[in-house]
């Protein structure tokens, strides 16, 4: 009646414990690593810190559009700080983006009405879109808010220096700018904006060397923003250091190739030294930067009428002074002749002339009573406008080249 007991194979129990350890494993170390079907994998939280980091390095070395790209993603992760829409609206007014920079300002002070850096910042802005009035608004408040906001004082400084250019400012600007000036570097010497905003004052009080001191000054804080460089460039022209303007301006155009400022800049800077080839090759760079600014097309007319190319010269003075359209359909708004530009007077009775030389005489007349009705205190464009007048009256249509009594303006007003 004994059942006979099976012999347990130790090689089954092996096989088994085998199979056990092996499921253990892939239950405990292979799953957990198997995404869920369906759900999203998760990435790596980055810390906000580190976008204000990269963004203050990249706009250490110049790169400020990849600089304000990344305090825009800063502000994705923290859009209730109002530091970080200040941070992008200073970049955004270096790289020349005024109403994006003051859209920034605006919504820090959403956030933070009462904050003195926000409304300077503003006003700032304000300066750089011609706002001198708002500006001058926003700016004293941010002052009064915080007198020791020397930033505030570097862009007052600025503000009266525009507006005195302007002849627009209150009684007395420029002498409130040189001290604003001052304030602006005792308070806030380290900073770029008290260092161009003192060299700004200096160079249109013609203090040029103590400029030139200023503007390196800052250009030590940070080599790589492209307006101290064409500041800098402005006096070493005037200075007849031709050389050394056309290194700053060069300097300026590969920190942002896209602006059309340092060409314009340069093309000047090469016509002074009389090489019109490459003013011209200068000024074409400008228009492709910038191909519907008829300002820029009126400096190409400009240097092309120097090196003699006179047909192809009232081709472009025509767009700059009458208007109309690129090759791609892109509209030209003409310049507007008031007088208070010099290259714009200067491209007016340019213009006559070069007329007048290619047997245009039929539209001498608009151009030269256009410049004696509305610059009547200039008297280089008065006296090309009847110049022009009486080349056409007396036939005399193409003059010897080495006679042309043209006179050019001696100062180099910002564009």
């Amino acid at each position: 009646m004994n059942k006979r007991r099976k012999q347990i194979h130790p090689f089954r129990i092996l096989f088994l414990l085998i199979l056990i350890a092996i499921a253990i494993y892939f239950n405990q170390v292979v799953i957990p690593t198997i995404p869920t079907p369906f759900v999203a994998t998760p990435t790596a939280t980055r810390l906000p810190e580190s976008y204000l980091s990269e963004a203050e390095g990249l706009f250490s070395d110049g790169k400020l559009l990849q600089a304000i790209s990344v305090y825009q993603e800063a502000i994705s992760i923290q859009p209730n700080n109002p530091a970080n829409y200040l941070a992008l609206a200073r970049v955004q007014i270096f790289a020349g983006q005024y109403d994006a920079a003051l859209t920034n300002a605006e919504n820090s002070l959403l956030l933070s009405n009462n904050s003195s850096m926000a409304y300077a910042i503003r006003g700032w802005a304000l300066t750089k879109k011609g706002d001198f009035p708002s500006a001058e608004t926003a700016i004293l408040k941010a002052i009064n808010i915080d007198a020791n906001n020397g930033q505030a004082h570097a862009y007052y400084a600025e503000l009266l220096g525009e507006m005195y250019l302007a002849d627009t400012g209150p009684f007395g600007a420029l002498d409130l700018a040189i001290e604003e000036s001052r304030v602006a570097t005792s308070l806030a010497g380290n900073t770029i904006e008290a260092n161009i905003a003192r060299g700004f004052i200096l160079e249109i009080t013609d203090n040029r060397e103590q400029a030139v001191q200023a503007y390196l000054a800052a250009i030590n804080i940070n080599p790589n923003i492209p307006e101290i460089h064409l500041a800098l460039g402005r006096i070493y022209k005037v200075l007849g250091a031709i050389g050394n303007a056309i290194d700053e301006y060069t300097l300026a155009n590969t920190l942002n190739p896209s602006d059309p400022i340092p060409d314009l800049y340069t093309s000047r800077a090469y016509a002074a030294y009389g090489d019109f080839a490459k003013a011209i090759q200068s000024a074409e760079l400008a228009v492709s930067n910038a191909p519907t600014d008829a300002y820029m097309i009126g400096n190409l007319g400009l240097m092309l009428y120097r090196n003699f190319e006179w047909p192809d010269s009232v081709t472009q003075f025509s767009l700059a002074i009458n208007g109309g359209s690129t090759a791609d359909g892109q509209v030209i708004e003409p310049v507007n002749l008031t007088g208070d530009d010099l290259y714009i007077t200067q491209y007016f009775y340019t213009y006559a002339l070069v007329l007048a030389y290619t047997d245009h005489c039929s539209e001498v007349l608009d151009v030269a009573k256009t410049i004696l009705e509305k610059v009547v205190n200039d008297e280089d464009a008065i006296y090309n406008a009847n110049e022009a007048l009486r080349l056409c009256e007396n036939s005399l249509l193409t003059p010897s080249p080495t006679t042309a009594p043209i006179l050019t303006p001696q100062a180099t007003p910002t564009p």
